[in-house]
């Protein structure tokens, strides 16, 4: 039960290619790398991506399948912690790549909106300023007093953020692998890289998000692994939800599929300190709260097929790290979507891959990873 119901569909196989020399190496085969490969060689470069297991078998196939504009930080607060410009700019750029992503998509996503929860009065305080300072920007979304009878027991109202939608995420990924490889890339899966030192590329691109420790001690201080665990139903006889649905920050999340099953995860903050971690594996405190609450917002229990975990990786001011590694000639980065990593690693791939290029983005300013990475001395 632990393969991810994403993963269990069968993967269509990527054109093999195989490079004797390249010009940029991406380690992990995930959105992020994908994404960077496909803008890279669309540019002329000559792309390898190596992958310990194989395309989108790790955090892009791990997830709830949420997209969702903006960042991890409440729009509201991200406004006051990096400035009105900055959030603004981020926000509406992932408007944009939401587009992209349909555009991409096929039938790997659809177009949903999301509902953001409140679990209790203090939540419902927090996300109506977020509500009121994104109506205030004029980005969409709708107030909602007015709830299902299935989600009025639990919970005080709630923001619908309009635009948003629900993926598949390993078919999406996969999919964007099958360009990047039609396009020239060179994917190399079961390929464990244990240190740069046995890449001879000119340039490498670190796109791992909260795996791949180790590879540089600067960005395991800055980059924290944690732990999502998540559950798929069987189908059920009705629908019940019509687009993702999260609540308490963020820490509880579900949707249902157009094959009316539920994926459900988060509960992490259950035991914290445990679910810091870049150990991939379901365990019984968490698996069992989830159990508990599909009881509790179901009336009833389902048959669970799926059981499996994922690997992110969180900042500590929630935003991503894309750019140059300080110190490291070379050396590129893109990873620490605090949660957002659907969205975010498509927009981000492109970004460090402009970053390589030698192109400028008002983002890089935002995202630069000189802001979080000590240099170590040498």
């Amino acid at each position: 039960m632990d393969t991810p119901f994403w993963l269990a569909e069968e993967a269509p196989p990527v054109e093999e290619l195989t490079l004797e020399a390249v010009d940029v190496e991406i380690i992990g085969a995930g959105i992020t790398g994908c994404s960077c490969a496909l803008a890279l060689a669309e540019a002329g470069k000559r792309v390898r991506v190596l992958d310990r297991r194989g395309v989108a078998e790790g955090a892009s196939g791990r997830n709830g399948g949420f997209a969702l504009r903006g960042a991890a930080a409440r729009y509201d607060v991200a406004r006051e912690t990096y400035g009105a410009d900055a959030a603004r700019e981020l926000w509406r750029r992932t408007e944009a790549e939401l587009d992209r992503l349909e555009e991409l998509g096929g039938d790997a996503f659809r177009r949903t909106g999301s509902l953001r929860l409140a679990a209790d009065e203090e939540e419902r305080d927090e996300i109506r300023a977020e509500f009121e300072a994104l109506d205030e920007d004029g980005f969409g979304c709708e107030w909602r007093d007015q709830l299902p009878d299935l989600l009025s027991p639990h919970f005080r109202g709630a923001i619908f953020h309009v635009g948003d939608g629900a993926l598949q995420p390993a078919r999406f990924v996969r999919g964007l692998a099958a360009a990047a490889a039609d396009a020239g890339v060179d994917f190399r899966g079961g390929r464990r890289v244990e240190s740069l030192d046995e890449l001879e590329a000119e340039h490498v691109v670190i796109a791992t998000d909260g795996s791949g420790r180790g590879l540089i001690s600067e960005l395991d201080d800055a980059v924290w692994p944690a732990r999502g665990q998540v559950i798929a139903t069987e189908p059920l006889p009705e629908r019940l939800f019509d687009c993702p649905h999260y609540a308490r920050h963020g820490f509880d999340y579900w949707q249902q599929l157009p094959d009316n099953r539920i994926v459900l995860g988060g509960f992490r903050d259950f035991s914290i300190l445990t679910e810091m971690t870049d150990e991939e594996v379901t365990t019984e405190e968490i698996q069992g709260a989830l159990d508990s609450f599909l009881v509790e917002l179901l009336g009833t229990k389902p048959r669970v097929e799926y059981r499996w975990a994922g690997i992110f990786g969180l900042t500590q001011d929630l935003l991503p790290l894309v750019g140059p590694v300080p110190g490291r000639d070379g050396t590129w980065v893109a990873c620490g979507y605090s949660g957002h990593g659907n969205v975010l690693g498509l927009l981000c791939g492109r970004l460090v891959a402009e970053a390589v290029l030698g192109r400028r983005d008002p983002l890089h300013a935002v995202f630069d990873p000189a802001r979080l990475l000590q240099i170590e001395t040498r």
